[in-house]
């Protein structure tokens, strides 16, 4: 995914959201400068190429689908899901969370050398200073959804979960598989909500553009608003 072919559908979440920009430019500097070396690219060595990979939620839903996480030969896991798996002994290896929750575990994983993708945009610089340094930067990756620079990358998405599958494709995933994931979780917020729609796109989006159907979409396929994608 080049900056090129996501900057047409960040700038419509921009619109949407009413997001400011220049402050995801912001946090992506400050991210930048608070890393100790240029990291981006430096996790080449995590290689899903040929893997069925899980892109494993933070919805009530994991707890049912834990065994789509242990069958997978690799677990990407959306911020919080990465204390459910590791409560169910299910290795996690990448961490996906722009540390709105469980800033100890992104901590705990990268000091016993679990990659975290670390994400930084508009409104989360105070915890990107705050946690950002106690972190073993050898396993920090750390993302942009504005354009890529310095140390910071872009592989595309939006949340944690779709950011997750996009990163896995960039890695070489053969297969993504999706536990805990919930598109109408009835206890989320109405701008949580917003954010799933715009997940459920970006997924849409990622199927189409690696060949592959995604079995978190089935029946929902012709309900989904592809207008805003370059399909």
């Amino acid at each position: 995914m080049t900056f090129d072919t996501w900057e047409p559908v960040y700038e419509r979440i921009l619109a949407d959201f009413g997001f400011d920009r220049s402050a995801d430019e912001r946090a992506r500097d400050r991210l930048d400068a608070l890393c100790e070396r240029d990291v981006a690219g430096e996790l080449a060595g995590l290689d899903f190429t040929g893997q069925r990979v899980a892109i494993a939620g933070a919805a009530a839903q994991l707890s049912s689908d834990l065994d789509v996480a242990r069958g997978a030969d690799a677990v990407v896991a959306a911020s919080t899901a990465a204390d459910r798996l590791r409560e169910a002994e299910i290795e996690v290896d990448l961490q996906v969370t722009d540390l709105d929750g469980n800033q100890d575990t992104t901590r705990e994983l990268t000091a016993a050398g679990v990659p975290a993708a670390v994400h930084a945009h508009g409104d989360n610089i105070s915890a990107l200073e705050e946690y950002v340094p106690r972190l073993d930067h050898a396993w920090l990756l750390p993302t942009t959804q504005a354009a890529p620079a310095g140390a910071v990358a872009n592989y595309g998405g939006f949340t944690d979960g779709d950011r997750a599958a996009f990163l896995a494709d960039a890695l070489g995933a053969e297969r993504l598989v999706f536990p805990g994931w919930a598109f109408d979780d009835p206890d989320v917020s109405e701008g949580k909500r917003r954010k799933l729609r715009w997940a459920e796109r970006l997924l849409f989006w990622l199927e189409r553009r690696r060949g592959e159907r995604f079995e978190v979409l089935d029946d929902r396929r012709e309900g989904i608003d592809t207008s805003v994608l370059p399909l």
